[in-house]
């Protein structure tokens, strides 16, 4: 998608480029001569390193007495996300936050990163999306597997809530289709809408600059933020899915914490 180079990421080759070709060279990696270091990594490098510099700025700010807006502010984003993890998950959700809210700041970084010009968002290469989608899909099944046990969360592929026992080996051929699904699906439509905002943001900008580009810009504020919040909405689902032991307590209604059931697929 981006034709023309971007400073930044041949400033970063410049500098970081020949140790980085050296050092994989050495291990059999054959790497672009002229960009070894891709710009969707050079732009998940500036993001890893503004958001090190904020928490090191907050954590020399904090205070319990005199709480700063910015320390407000992100004790306000943290309570929601607690609060939303403990709403569908229950009183074990909070115990997910890192992941969860880690996941939720680099991809709202990410994509807000494309709308400043010199720039592009990581999530616009399928690259970064597929790796957000695996590290979630690994995680909750590893949960999973802690929480229920191997025999009990793989017998609820075969048996989920309300599916009777003759359909078994059918229910639970559609169930590995539809876990294995969802790496697809989270990464596909976080790429699809943050490439095509892109896309379309660079043919504005090179038919009418700095005027026509605005109401889009404007619209990727909106997008981006939602597009980070469905895809950790989506990841606290199937965690929930995961975790709760809902073939065992199905008929007494405890099955998915205040009345949520996470859906087959998504």
């Amino acid at each position: 998608m981006h034709e023309t180079p971007l400073l930044i990421v041949d400033v970063f080759n410049a500098v970081l480029g020949p140790p980085v070709s050296a050092a994989l060279g050495a291990l059999g990696f054959h790497l672009d001569p002229v960009h070894p270091i891709p710009p969707f990594m050079v732009m998940i490098l500036i993001i890893v390193l503004g958001l090190t510099g904020l928490c090191l700025f907050v954590r020399s700010r904090l205070s319990v007495e005199h709480p700063g807006k910015l320390q407000i502010l992100m004790e306000d984003g943290v309570q929601a996300l607690v609060g939303m993890m403990e709403q569908w998950i229950g009183p074990k959700g909070p115990r997910y936050l890192p992941l969860v809210g880690t996941l939720f700041v680099f991809i709202l970084c990410s994509n807000y990163l494309g709308l400043v010009p010199g720039f592009m968002a990581p999530t616009s290469s399928i690259n970064v999306t597929l790796g957000c989608a695996l590290t979630i899909w690994v995680y909750y099944h590893f949960h999973g597997f802690k929480e229920q046990g191997i025999v009990n969360y793989i017998k609820h592929f075969a048996l989920p809530p309300g599916s009777p026992i003759w359909m078994a080996p059918l229910m639970f051929i559609i169930e590995i289709i539809s876990h294995l699904s969802r790496v697809m699906s989270l990464s596909l439509r976080l790429f699809g809408y943050i490439f095509g905002e892109e896309l379309v943001i660079a043919i504005l900008f090179g038919l009418v600059p700095f005027i026509i580009p605005l109401p889009m810009m404007f619209l990727g504020l909106i997008t981006g933020g939602l597009q980070a919040f469905i895809f950790v909405l989506l990841s606290i689902i199937y965690l929930q899915g995961a975790v709760a032991v809902e073939h065992e307590h199905d008929e007494h209604g405890h099955d998915a914490p205040h009345g949520h059931r996470a859906p087959a697929a998504a």
